[in-house]
């Protein structure tokens, strides 16, 4: 906290919420253990998807029969409590998640909270109100991290926190790009907070209307999506659009599939750890999903994301929609397209995600310019359906490198750019994804669904950032100098590990996991070694939330 008046903002926040906590009745979060669940059951045909690519706590509204036969039809899932007329409510939490990392900094996809090395808290709870068309969320996250020291390479940026390089143009006036995500906060214990997946809406059928600071999570990845997903802090945001809504022609009554649509505007902030110009504090961002999924093709969904970062000038509120597209704007422009299919006969999925930079008449020279992707695939099987066993396979395969044509041109990486110098992040935490954002990710899931929870375990391996690598090449051969050594400087994590959730009872969720991992190469070769290196982290965590009635 800055100052005693924010520190007296979150005290009354955390007593109003526990207050309302231990008197209201429970619901889940977005990507919690519950919402997951959910998507299993899509699956087996048991549950449809409420949204077909933006997805919200509030969109994220799961309906199942009440005659269905599943898993964990016995626990306390989808509680509401009514209060008069249409007016009802239900509570998030509370729930409380603990962590601890051995020797370096392990946990993504955690909004305000940053996983560094040690000891690691994130506390939310909250309410929630629906009634004639208003729907009001309270769910602030309080978070604290340990922030022990562990060796971090050298920054080019005025903090010695910052990240380890910014990209280059010679004989350009484009200047360098940068990118605002600290390698660690400072170098003492800190606590922060957000208000986290709070939010005030109206909706009058599926027309939707909306300011809050609800996480957004763009497009079908489980793991690691291109645009948006929980893995930064909350920012404040306006939308409005479509949700999920099926299309008749009208004199035909011909159903064509359903639509959805979503276009926001919001307020990116940079962190402490960047520089000390006030005013470059915050970035302007706007968004548009759109998606369909046709009636002649059951379970498949197409969508386009775009988002476009600017500088925090009213000027540019009007560009919520990319009507200039002359390349006069300071602005970042990103673009992504893909599809999912659920084969739910042979409880099967596919996916696949696109992402363009710099989507200009260029492409047409090299058709990859400046494209990352990513793809999974996703399987269950029925184990022992008559005692709900279930298993399911995940894996998904992401790819955020500089594609080859940039080693003709300049320096580069997806999430920096030369004019938006914070890149695409929000309070020093990426807005996409935050495992390999300039590498690439490989993910196998295997998940256990039994009637009192789930155990899963899973191997990961990526490289968070060769691009830091690949730049070094840039104006560079192989004649002048010995490049081949640059092959050996990757830096590489193989993570293995095992997860449970677990059903104490109807009214409490524990869920625990263990996991190792071996990075080679922690701090690459920026010293110019030639000796590749290893570092040990063992990563615990649990969760325990209760479910209220």
């Amino acid at each position: 906290m800055n100052n005693y008046s924010e520190k007296c903002c979150l005290i009354i926040c955390m007593l109003i919420c526990l207050f309302l906590a231990g008197i209201l009745p429970a619901q889940e979060a977005l990507k919690s253990a519950e919402e997951e669940y959910y998507g299993f059951l899509v699956l087996q045909g048991f549950a449809e998807r409420p949204t077909l690519n933006y997805r919200t706590l509030s969109d994220s509204v799961w309906d199942i029969a009440d005659d269905t036969e599943h898993p964990w039809q016995e626990q306390n899932l989808r509680r509401f409590y009514s209060l008069f007329g249409d007016f009802r409510m239900k509570v998030y939490g509370p729930e409380l998640f603990m962590s601890g990392n051995t020797a370096a900094p392990y946990g993504h996809n955690d909004g305000v909270l940053w996983q560094g090395r040690g000891f690691n808290a994130l506390f939310k709870t909250g309410v929630r109100f629906e009634g004639y068309g208003v729907e009001l969320t309270l769910l602030p996250h309080f978070a604290f991290s340990q922030n022990a020291h562990f060796e971090i390479m050298p920054s080019p940026y005025e903090s010695e926190y910052g990240y380890f390089w910014k990209y280059e143009r010679p004989n350009s006036n484009k200047g360098k790009g940068g990118v605002d995500a600290p390698q660690r906060f400072g170098d003492e214990p800190f606590f922060d907070w957000d208000f986290g997946d709070s939010e005030i809406r109206y909706t009058w059928k599926t027309m939707t209307i909306g300011f809050g600071t609800q996480a957004i999570w763009l497009g079908p990845a489980y793991f690691t999506p291109i645009l948006h997903s929980n893995n930064a802090p909350a920012y404040p945001k306006f939308d409005i659009g479509l949700r999920r809504q099926s299309v008749t022609i009208p004199w035909l009554d011909w159903y064509i599939g359903d639509v959805e649509i979503r276009l926001w505007t919001g307020c990116l902030e940079k962190s402490d750890y960047y520089d000390d110009d006030d005013s470059n504090r915050y970035t302007m961002i706007h968004g548009a999903a759109f998606a369909y999924a046709p009636s002649f093709i059951p379970g498949f969904t197409f969508f386009l994301n775009w988002v476009d970062l600017l500088p925090w000038e009213w000027e540019y509120a009007p560009y919520i929609l990319p009507v200039d597209t002359s390349n006069e704007l300071p602005d970042d422009m990103k673009l992504s397209f893909g599809f999912s299919w659920v084969i739910q006969q042979i409880g099967f999925e596919v996916y696949w995600e696109m992402g363009i930079d710099d989507y200009s008449p260029g492409f047409l020279r090299h058709l990859f310019h400046a494209v990352v992707y990513t793809g999974g695939l996703r399987k269950t099987f029925k184990i022992k359906p008559e005692k709900n066993i279930y298993f399911q396979v995940l894996f998904e395969y992401s790819w955020m490198e500089m594609t080859q044509d940039f080693q003709l041109q300049w320096q580069y990486s997806y999430y920096f750019h030369h004019q938006i110098i914070h890149g695409y992040t929000n309070r020093g935490q990426w807005l996409g994804n935050g495992i390999s954002p300039g590498g690439n990710s490989q993910y196998l899931l295997f998940t256990l669904y039994y009637p009192r929870g789930k155990s899963s375990a899973f191997v990961n391996r990526n490289n968070p950032d060769s691009n830091f690598i690949y730049k070094k090449a840039v104006y560079a051969s192989a004649e002048e100098g010995n490049l081949e050594s640059l092959w050996h400087q990757h830096k590489v994590n193989i993570i293995a590990g095992l997860s449970t959730d677990y059903f104490l009872n109807s009214r409490f969720l524990l869920s625990g996991s263990i996991a190792y991992n071996m990075i080679t190469n922690p701090i690459y070769y920026y010293d110019n070694a030639q000796e590749i290196t290893f570092l040990h982290n063992w990563s615990f965590q649990t969760c325990v939330k209760l479910l209220l009635n």
